[in-house]
């Protein structure tokens, strides 16, 4: 295999370690797109060969670890092996997102994110879950109008591909899956400390997540007592301050404020962007807030590849 020293240069090359499995397919589908980015693909009788799996991670400009969390620590162990000549990574699962070292793969997450991702060498994925919820919570939080520690309770739906290939079988093959499903019922999600860290919250909030009989989609929702924030807000201040820290953003779109509506999960699918809503009511005390987006898209794969693109330079906007 060529070494990335001697390699073309017109072309970045990328491995995605775990390539079989839903968010892997959807990012080599997207990258499929790329005329500068070639995937290299491993021998599938080799995908657990550790020899094999080092040589191609010697010989790439960045791998992306779509495994599960234990084979993504050993897949970056084994990147470290090799020093100065490892490769750049973004992991998509959860085992690095709130760990030292790594960078937080949400490049909206405030005016400097998208650079810090594009130094990076190590990057990790965002939850599809979390993206909603704090696309909505760390610009209140940061602007003072939601208090860090203020109790939250973060309500979502997300269609069952994003419980990957045993729930997608129990849904479209085996048909044995319910319509609609509550669970992470002992509130203790292993997304929770992500959407802590980086929404601002310093007290553990509420998530019960969801699952509907639909491929793909989602909806993040947070309900609030106006009355109870610092300065009793209204729902037009709340929306008016996330269209201010979004202004200008490529993926997240603060919609118009409504009083009154319905919204439904898959509008966004087979995209990479994220709509944010606040919905209040007619007396001013109370409002929701939602996020919409496609729990494959900017919730994985369209999220990991925009990642990858600042990472490799293959996007320059001073704000992804």
């Amino acid at each position: 295999m060529t070494s990335r020293a001697n390699s073309d240069t017109s072309q970045l090359s990328v491995f995605i370690d775990g390539e079989a499995g839903t968010t892997g397919l959807q990012i080599r589908e997207r990258l499929a797109a790329l005329a500068d980015v070639e995937v290299r693909s491993i021998d599938p009788t080799l995908r657990k060969d550790e020899a094999a799996r080092l040589d191609m991670m010697r010989n790439v400009d960045l791998v992306v670890l779509c495994l599960p969390d234990d084979a993504a620590k050993e897949a970056v162990a084994l990147a470290d092996t090799l020093g100065n000549d490892a490769p750049k990574i973004v992991d998509a699962s959860t085992a690095h997102r709130v760990a030292p070292g790594w960078i937080y793969g949400f490049a909206e997450l405030d005016a400097k994110q998208a650079d810090t991702i594009r130094h990076a060498k190590r990057v990790s994925n965002p939850g599809c879950y979390p993206t909603g919820a704090i696309a909505l919570l760390r610009p209140l939080i940061a602007g003072g109008i939601v208090a860090p520690d203020h109790p939250i309770t973060v309500n979502a739906v997300s269609g069952y591909s994003g419980g990957g290939k045993s729930m997608i079988e129990s849904y479209e093959v085996s048909k044995t899956a319910p319509a609609f499903e509550l669970y992470g019922l002992g509130l203790d999600h292993k997304h929770v400390p992500e959407l802590m860290a980086y929404s601002g919250l310093t007290r553990r909030p509420i998530f019960v997540p969801s699952v509907g009989n639909f491929r793909q989609g989602m909806l993040v929702s947070i309900p609030l007592h106006l009355d109870l924030l610092p300065g009793k807000p209204s729902a037009q201040d709340i929306h008016k301050t996330l269209a201010q820290f979004y202004v200008g953003s490529e993926r997240v779109h603060v919609m118009p404020y409504a009083t009154g509506a319905r919204i439904e999960p898959e509008a966004l699918n087979n995209s990479d962007q994220l709509e944010l809503f606040v919905y209040g009511n007619k007396t001013g005390d109370q409002a929701v807030l939602v996020a919409r987006l496609d729990n494959l898209g900017k919730g994985a794969a369209g999220a990991a590849v925009q990642n990858l693109q600042l990472m490799l330079g293959l996007d320059t906007p001073s704000r992804a």
